[in-house]
């Protein structure tokens, strides 16, 4: 693994733009480098390294809780023998993917966004950046603006408002700022949540901990599952290289997408089987229906994995365990629940979620029109309506992240493809019918996407217009539709933008296809 930084200075003048230099910034820029040579384009990054998430945060146990053969990207497989990996397997896995492509030079960290302005007079978007070495700010402008910035607050968690936390005699900390100073060896800590992160927490404490509890308001859906796929492994010994690569990413992605479907077909079936897996490690006498019996329906939230039933087996071995309450106020020695009953704490982990932010908190403007992104509606999952030459990446709940940032990837190329051979300079998704819209931008009802859902663009029930959580439609309509959709307004500079009906799309004479200069290098 080589240092993070470039050394090349950013360019004063781009065709694209990405911000993030995780997953998503990743995948997008390889996708641009592969299939568009002359198109030129960086990553700024507002912190100091790449990795976005697998960077941020360090907290014990940190992992995927999708497998590598789907959280890998495409064109670089996983090959190891485990299917899921800890935090920092997956950081150097993305060093080496950036590494052995030659996109190292792209990156541009210590640069945060903090507005971009498109003007159709020109075709282009103004962004303004933050050095974050210096506080200095400066633009650059850019023909395609992309946003890899996922969908959480970096700077901070979620952590509500606890009565008496003051008063507690020990340490509270939140996972995504995890001190590197803490020890839990020996003490009694309480998680407190029952996502993602406390299901992943708790079984990596409890190897050092004198007892880790997990406090939880409501029980989760936990799915125990090997952390080797065996039928993958069995693959890569009888096929050849690139075929088992294939095989082995097709057949996961399927068994992704039939396990959702299961789950929302035949929920109570999904949840015998959650069960079934859960109690071959547990006690035959565990309390499951307190602990891990929701009052949902599997995937109405995120289903949490526990990789080899680390939790359950925590569980089974009296080094973790799991109280169903809710907090009445933290105390110097603890946390006072309403069953009247007192946790004992050294250490409290408050697991309570992460802040929601949409594509980074940077501020938009079209022709000097603040854009409201709540009255945004997203275009095949990758664009916004009123708002031209931009996209995002944004991936699945349902299924692993990078299987969507690789088909935005190939969208956007071939976007970029179709406006240069027609010889277009701009182009917006504009609402083709007043009905749709306003519908939730996430498909999950977590309490931590909730709270956050009037700051998000809405989606539309069906067609380009809805969020799907489905890799084969989306594989469909980002890789084989026609681009030249008619909700798509394509123009060229000095050309208003952003129509708000269809029968406002203007149809262009093509032109020639701009050549791409060789750009001034600038801050």
């Amino acid at each position: 693994m080589t240092g993070d930084r470039s050394d090349e200075e950013l360019p004063a003048d781009l065709d694209v733009l990405i911000v993030g230099a995780g997953i998503s910034g990743i995948g997008t820029a390889y996708h641009l480098k592969t299939k568009r040579p002359a198109t030129t384009f960086a990553i700024v990054e507002a912190r100091d390294a790449l990795g976005g998430t697998w960077d941020l945060f360090r907290y014990p146990g940190v992992r995927s809780d999708s497998d590598l053969h789907t959280l890998g990207y495409e064109f670089k497989p996983w090959r190891k023998k485990h299917a899921y990996a800890g935090g920092s397997e997956i950081l150097g896995y993305l060093h080496e993917a950036v590494d052995e492509h030659g996109l190292r030079r792209y990156l541009h960290f210590g640069h945060r966004v903090v507005r971009a302005s498109f003007s159709s007079g020109t075709g282009k978007w103004t962004v303004v950046l933050e050095r974050t070495s210096d506080d200095a700010t400066f633009a650059v402008t850019c023909k395609f603006f992309f946003s890899a910035t996922g969908y959480y607050d970096y700077d901070e968690g979620y952590t509500p408002a606890f009565e008496g936390s003051d008063d507690f005699r020990g340490r509270i900390v939140h996972p995504q700022h995890w001190p590197d100073d803490l020890d839990c060896a020996g003490k009694r800590v309480v998680v407190i949540g029952s996502g993602a992160t406390a299901v992943t927490l708790v079984p990596a404490l409890a190897e050092e901990a004198g007892h880790v509890t997990m406090l939880q308001r409501s029980p989760s859906h936990v799915l125990a599952w090997p952390k080797e796929n065996k039928v993958a492994n069995v693959l890569r010994r009888a096929l050849p290289t690139r075929m088992a690569d294939r095989a082995v990413r097709s057949l996961s992605i399927r068994l992704l997408h039939e396990m959702y479907r299961t789950s929302r077909r035949a929920p109570n079936t999904f949840r015998r089987i959650l069960r079934r897996r859960m109690t071959r490690v547990l006690p035959d006498d565990y309390p499951v229906d307190v602990h891990f019996n929701p009052s949902y329906d599997p995937w109405d939230q995120r289903l949490c994995v526990a990789p080899d039933a680390d939790l359950f087996e925590a569980i089974a071995d009296g080094s973790a365990s799991v109280v169903t309450d809710r907090i009445v106020r933290f105390t110097p020695a603890g946390i006072a629940l309403e069953s009247g009953r007192e946790l004992a704490a050294d250490v409290i982990v408050t697991a309570t979620g992460l802040k929601m932010v949409p594509f980074g908190r940077i501020a938009l403007d079209v022709d000097g029109v603040p854009v409201d992104l709540h009255e945004c509606i997203t275009f095949n999952a990758t664009m916004l309506t009123g708002v031209p030459n931009y996209a995002f990446a944004f991936g699945y709940t349902n299924s692993s992240w990078t299987l969507k940032v690789d088909l935005t990837g190939h969208y956007l190329c071939r976007l970029l493809d179709y406006t240069d051979s027609h010889g277009y300079d701009v182009v917006t998704p504009v609402r083709d019918d007043r009905v749709v819209g306003g519908g939730p931008f996430w498909n999950l009802t977590s309490n931590y996407l909730r709270r956050s859902a009037d700051a998000f663009p809405t989606s539309g029930a069906d067609g380009p217009w809805s969020m799907e959580q489905n890799y084969y439609l989306d594989r469909k309509r980002l890789l084989r539709d026609p681009i030249d959709h008619p909700a798509l307004q394509f123009t060229h500079v000095g050309q208003p933008v952003g129509s708000s009906t269809r029968g406002d799309r203007r149809e262009l004479p093509p032109r020639e296809p701009e050549q791409h200069p060789t750009l001034p290098q600038g801050r």
